[in-house]
């Protein structure tokens, strides 16, 4: 029966010497003794333990500057371990840096790591760092994988201190999600550490080593999905305590006792390590590590899949990000604090800065400062009342008129059917449900509470969308969108959209037969698109239905880094 491994063993397990902290050990120590002369068989099992010898010397005299399939030329050597090295190598072909992995080709888990690596490059989802090429040449077999040089592991991030909230919630809801896909490709990933989740930008986080880095080191489960999530949950108790959730420490934090299967204390929540922390998130992390000793603070079942853990982020009240601290202008410090000893040197060059304005002159003293002063109170009060004397004159004297106005020309009585000049035909129909669609999401709604924002008529309120890597939300799906609810069949001639920066979007209408609110994006029918902040959608013949899709397409970036869709308001006409 296979292995089992928790996140606890995985961390045990020698890893990623850039991310883990350990040395990797030197080339002498993974060099294999090489058998005497006089031991070598002359018979034909010979020639296959020559082959055997000539693939491990091609493995163990890999260098810099050398060069693999003729294109990857190696730089740096990141990890060496087990039987296979990590670089940081240069694509000479497309001019750019990458990743590769290289283990001898009769290595015993050579073709388990090209299966491995081949599976995951047909994952095409942004939140993993992409497998770019997987192949042998020669007697080496070689995985390339995208080079990310401004992105920061988790470990690293957890040296400072533990996340803020929001990045908390981003960090685990985004990898969740990227979980939750591969689990339905079949793969998994076994090895999710804190080394393993990278930050790329604010609130952005991808995940590497994907099936690849446990099929390096032969690491195997009984139970995959199950793993995944108790890591994922092993990784959010780590962002919000900044301690490791087993007794042994490890990623340089330092470990919490109770989570062993042996021990007799219940793990301490995350409320319970640190104070401030977020219940929910804290309630979230103790349901997904719910086996081995550790016990929920809720009475909510354990999450023992990724779509759990998506499924309770997204019962949890919305966490919206910190506001921004308001910057003080011209604004000093002072050196009230930093000033010398009494009687020390004096100088120029001991003070501080000039104050930004200068000090008040000294009040006029004695007798002609006061008389200035009701001199001068005297002088605008007689201001003031001559101002308003003026003021009501000028009103009373405007209400008398100075000729009598001449009558107003009569209408004309207008032939039937003509239209009036400046008369508007059609006017607002009225909108009697919003719903959120997203129909190729893992959930099916977005924000389905914020909806009916954008028939408030409030412009400060909107919809918004999750946060993707690309306007093409990452290339993930499609749109998204909001179905509108006439009530009843109703003509329609256009649809204004406001939102918050340049969308792309459509407008799509349902049959005029639709006997309810439809369910799949194909019973929607294109009218017309459009793209920008304020968009007027346009029926040119009309369109009759009850039911109209506002469709988004291509989302902004915010000034974040992170590409949403934000809805402010709608307005149908007829």
């Amino acid at each position: 029966m296979a292995e089992r491994i928790t996140a606890a063993d995985a961390s045990k397990i020698s890893g990623d010497a850039a991310t883990s902290g350990d040395k990797p050990p030197s080339p002498a120590a993974e060099r294999p003794a090489r058998p005497p002369a006089t031991a070598r068989p002359a018979s034909a099992g010979g020639r296959k333990n020559r082959a055997r010898s000539d693939a491990e010397r091609s493995f163990t005299e890999l260098h810099s500057g050398h060069k693999l399939a003729k294109r990857y030329r190696l730089e740096e050597c990141i990890t060496r371990l087990d039987g296979f090295s990590s670089w940081r190598a240069v694509d000479e072909k497309l001019r750019r840096a990458v990743g590769v992995h290289v283990l001898p080709a009769d290595h015993p888990r050579s073709a388990a790591v090209l299966e491995a690596a081949r599976s995951t490059a047909l994952l095409a989802d942004a939140r993993f760092v992409q497998v770019l090429d997987a192949d042998r040449h020669g007697d080496l077999v070689h995985v390339i994988h995208e080079w990310l040089p401004d992105a920061t592991p988790l470990s690293t991030l957890l040296q400072s201190g533990a996340l803020e909230t929001h990045e908390t919630y981003e960090m685990i809801r985004q990898v969740s999600a990227g979980m939750a896909a591969a689990h339905r490709a079949g793969l998994a990933h076994l090895r999710l550490t804190p080394g393993t989740v990278l930050r790329t930008g604010a609130g952005l986080f991808r995940i590497r080593g994907l099936a690849v880095d446990a099929a390096l080191r032969g690491i195997t489960a009984a139970h995959p999905q199950r793993t995944d999530t108790e890591a994922a949950g092993a990784l959010l108790y780590a962002a919000l305590t900044q301690r490791w959730p087993y007794p042994d420490g490890a990623y340089g934090l330092r470990g919490v006792a109770g989570l062993d299967r042996n021990s007799r204390d219940s793990l301490a929540t995350p409320e319970q390590v640190r104070a401030g922390v977020h219940r929910g998130l804290s309630d979230l992390a103790m349901r997904a590590l719910v086996n081995d000793g550790a016990t929920a603070a809720s009475e909510k079942p354990p999450c023992v899949t990724a779509i759990d853990l998506i499924s309770a982020l997204d019962e949890m009240p919305r966490i919206r990000p910190p506001e921004p601290e308001a910057n003080l202008v011209g604004y000093q410090p002072t050196t009230y604090q930093q000033g010398t000893y009494a009687g020390g040197p004096r100088g120029p060059a001991m003070h501080g800065p000039l104050p930004l304005t200068p000090a008040a002159p000294p009040a006029l003293p004695g007798r002609m400062g006061s008389a200035l002063k009701w001199g001068v109170s005297a002088l605008l009060i007689a201001a003031l009342g001559l101002g308003s004397w003026q003021i009501a004159d000028a009103l009373m004297g405007s209400d008398t008129p100075t000729s009598t106005p001449s009558p107003p020309d009569q209408p004309r009585p207008e032939a039937p059917g003509a239209e009036v000049p400046g008369q508007v035909a059609g006017g607002p129909l009225p909108v009697t449900a919003v719903r959120d669609f997203d129909p190729f999401g893992e959930t099916g709604s977005q924000n389905p509470d914020a909806a009916s924002y954008v028939i408030d008529g409030d412009p400060s309120t909107f919809w918004h969308t999750r946060n993707y890597f690309g306007p093409g939300f990452g290339n993930l799906k499609p749109g998204l969108g909001l179905i509108l609810d006439l009530g009843e069949p109703r003509q329609v001639s256009s649809v204004t959209v406001d939102a918050i920066g340049q969308h792309s979007m459509q407008l799509l209408a349902a049959d005029s037969s639709a006997s309810g609110t439809p369910s799949s994006f194909e019973e929607f029918s294109a009218v017309d698109e459009g793209v920008g902040a304020s968009v007027t959608l346009t029926a040119e013949d009309g369109v009759e239905s009850q039911y109209l899709l506002v469709w988004l397409t291509e989302l902004p970036r915010g000034d974040d880094g992170n590409y949403r869709g934000r809805i402010t308001n709608v307005t149908v006409s007829d």
